[in-house]
C-alpha cells in the first residue's frame, strides 16, 4: 500500500544542520538528505514503534558456526584483528540476537563485552572504556545517530580502534534501487563523505577498508 504520508522537515540527526533538502521517496517513505554531513536519513514519521523494530530483528539468523556468516563478518574482523594489541578489551555495540562477531574475535584471546538495547540491555557497559568497539549492520539503525556514536567514541581508549560494517549511499540514481533502503529498520544512511564528517569531528581520518568496512583509530 502507498503511504502518502508527508513529515515535517527535521534537522539532520546527525550533524544537527537545518540544510537538510529531500533525496527520495517510495511507497513506503522518504528519505532526506543533510547538506552539511551527506547523511542520508528516514523522518521519524516513518520509524518503526520498539515492538515492531524488535519483531524484524527476531527474524534474523545470525549462526557464530555458520562458515559464510563468519566470511562476511571476517571482513571487519580481519583489519581489526591486524590493529589490535594482545588480549586487548572490546564491547560489540548491538551484539544482535545471535553474536558471532565476539566469538571470532575471542578465539583470538580478545574479550568481548556484548551490549543490545533489545538483545543484551546491559546499560553499565557503557560507562567502561575500550581498546576496540565494533558495531556490524548498526549505524543504519540508529535514529539519533550523533548522540549514540559520540558516546561509543567517548568510551575508547587513547590508540582504540571503533570498528563498523555498513553499506554506503554511492548516488540518488543506485539509491533509488538499493536492496539496503528496504528494510524497514534502515533509517541511517552513511557515505564516505559522511564518515569523512565524523572524522573531522573526533580528529581520526576514516580508515575505508573494501565496500563497507570503516576503521577510526581514537
Amino acid at each position: 500500500m502507498s503511504d502518502n504520508r508527508t513529515a515535517p522537515f527535521e534537522h539532520c540527526p546527525l550533524c544537527a544542520s537545518i540544510e537538510v533538502v529531500d533525496y527520495h521517496r517510495d511507497q513506503r517513505r522518504c528519505y532526506r538528505q543533510c547538506r552539511d554531513c551527506q547523511l542520508v536519513f528516514v523522518p521519524s514519521a516513518f520509524h518503526l514503534s520498539s515492538d515492531e523494530e524488535k519483531t524484524e530483528y527476531d527474524l534474523h539468523e545470525n549462526d557464530a558456526q555458520n562458515a559464510g556468516y563468519r566470511g562476511f563478518l571476517n571482513r571487519l574482523a580481519q583489519p581489526l584483528l591486524e590493529r589490535l594489541e594482545p588480549q586487548s578489551q572490546g564491547l560489540d555495540f548491538g551484539s544482535g540476537p545471535g553474536p558471532c562477531l565476539s566469538v571470532m574475535l575471542e578465539e583470538q584471546g580478545h574479550s568481548v563485552a556484548l551490549y543490545d538495547l533489545f538483545y543484551a540491555n546491559y546499560p553499565t557497559l557503557l560507562e567502561s572504556q575500550y581498546d576496540f568497539i565494533t558495531a556490524t549492520e548498526v549505524v543504519e539503525h540508529l535514529a539519533n545517530p550523533q548522540v549514540e556514536l559520540d558516546r561509543l567514541w567517548g568510551l575508547l581508549r587513547s590508540g582504540g580502534q571503533l570498528a563498523m560494517m555498513t553499506k554506503l549511499v554511492a548516488s540518488p540514481e543506485k539509491f533509488a534501487n538499493w536492496h539496503y533502503k528496504s528494510d524497514p529498520t534502515h533509517i541511517s544512511f552513511f557515505s564516505t563523505a559522511t564518515f569523512e564528517y565524523l572524522g573531522e569531528q573526533w580528529g581520526s581520518a576514516p580508515q575505508f577498508i573494501g565496500a563497507d568496512v570503516i576503521i577510526f583509530q581514537k
